[in-house]
């Protein structure tokens, strides 16, 4: 056995300075390690330069699709209803039969008056004759004046009489064509408010309504300023065809997808709420509006002007502010204040804060914890955030 010679003091200061080492080596490895932690490789985010390209103005409103013709339609003559002649609900013609009231009664009173017009014919024949003979009397001093004259009115009566039974079997026959109800104008006819077997009273009685199809009028309100603007188009001639267009979606539909032009401005603004009334008028060939529904529309604005376009999802709030990251030299991110506009083609107006050839972070915001933070963009498009094929972009 090999003995040691230290003394033991000698072995306590020695474990003491092997301890100190092993933590200094530690320590060392730890921070090390830290500092490795500490440094991630940029993160990846989707760049797309800004757009510039013209945009169209709109105005927003609110307001109800209306049909162009609505008629609600009721007897002439009074009479029970024979027969329903249509389905309800169905587009019916200009002149299609919808409603027959009983005919029975008047075609009785256009023979009683027909028979009355041929006896009144007989009695003008007659007056007639006898006006001729005493004509001839007359010359021959057979008769009087006084009855050459009475003969003379009596002749002048009976056409009268002739005339008023012409006039009552045209009454007559109106009032027999009156049974058959027939549609005034083409469009959907609704439901039916009288049944076979129910008593229709002549300009009362609500029978059926019927509305047109194609085109369609929007009603909607725009406010005075939006109003005195368009009035200075129309006199500038900047209009679209010579008329204000507008854009009109559906609760259902995304965007506006239906083009029309404004047909109506009343005549006046309504003081109480600083608005005037509008009409547009829309073609309606696949019957996806129905007099009623609620419409979303936009009315054109001031002509066509350039503007800086960036996808929505780039802008960021703080506060009361918007902002966006843009890749800045040495592919660092950096934030632009900018002022935004409204929604055109689903990309955001940018009004001011930006310029042509910024290049701006689409995808993975998020990621971008401070300005000045680098970062490893790969190129995207604007319109939908896709990647853009390198080869096709250098073409």
């Amino acid at each position: 056995m090999i003995r040691s010679t230290l003394t033991p003091r000698a072995w306590r200061a020695l474990a003491a300075t092997g301890l100190a080492a092993a933590v200094a080596l530690a320590v060392a490895g730890c921070d090390s390690r830290a500092q490795d932690s500490a440094m991630p490789p940029p993160p990846e985010v989707g760049v797309a330069a800004v757009l510039s390209e013209p945009v169209q103005d709109w105005n927003d409103a609110t307001g109800r699709v209306s049909a162009v013709e609505s008629v609600e339609l009721r007897p002439r003559v009074s009479g029970y209803v024979q027969r329903v002649a249509y389905a309800e609900g169905d587009e019916v013609e200009q002149g299609d039969l919808l409603f027959v009231i009983d005919p029975r009664p008047y075609r009785a009173a256009l023979q009683r008056a027909e028979a009355e017009l041929a006896r009144a014919r007989a009695d003008a024949q007659l007056a007639t004759t006898r006006h001729t003979r005493a004509q001839s009397l007359v010359e021959a001093s057979a008769i009087s004046r006084d009855d050459f004259e009475a003969r003379t009115a009596g002749r002048a009566e009976a056409d009268a009489a002739v005339r008023a039974a012409q006039a009552a079997v045209e009454t007559a026959r109106l009032d027999l064509s009156f049974t058959e109800v027939r549609a005034p104008v083409a469009g959907r006819a609704g439901r039916a408010m009288l049944t076979t077997g129910n008593l229709a009273q002549a300009d009362s009685s609500l029978l059926t309504t019927v509305v047109s199809q194609d085109p369609v009028h929007v009603y909607f309100e725009t406010d005075e300023r939006t109003f005195l603007r368009h009035q200075a188009m129309a006199r500038a001639g900047t209009r679209s065809n010579g008329q204000n267009a507008v854009r009109v979606g559906l609760a259902d539909e995304t965007g506006y997808p239906h083009a029309g032009t404004v047909d109506f401005l009343d005549n006046q603004v309504d003081p109480t709420t600083g608005t005037v009334r509008a009409r547009a008028v829309l073609p309606n060939p696949d019957r996806r509006f129905t007099p009623g529904l609620f419409a979303r529309v936009q009315l054109e604005g001031a002509a066509a002007r350039p503007a800086i376009l960036i996808d929505d999802k780039a802008v960021i709030t703080d506060q009361d502010r918007k902002f966006v990251y843009v890749v800045g030299e040495g592919n660092t991110a950096q934030r632009r204040d900018i002022v935004p506009g409204r929604i055109v083609e689903g990309l955001r107006v940018v009004e001011s804060g930006l310029a042509a050839g910024d290049r701006v972070i689409v995808n993975g915001v998020q990621k971008v914890f401070m300005p000045g933070m680098p970062v490893a963009p790969a190129e995207v498009a604007m319109r939908g955030g896709k990647p853009v094929d390198k080869a096709v972009a250098t073409r």
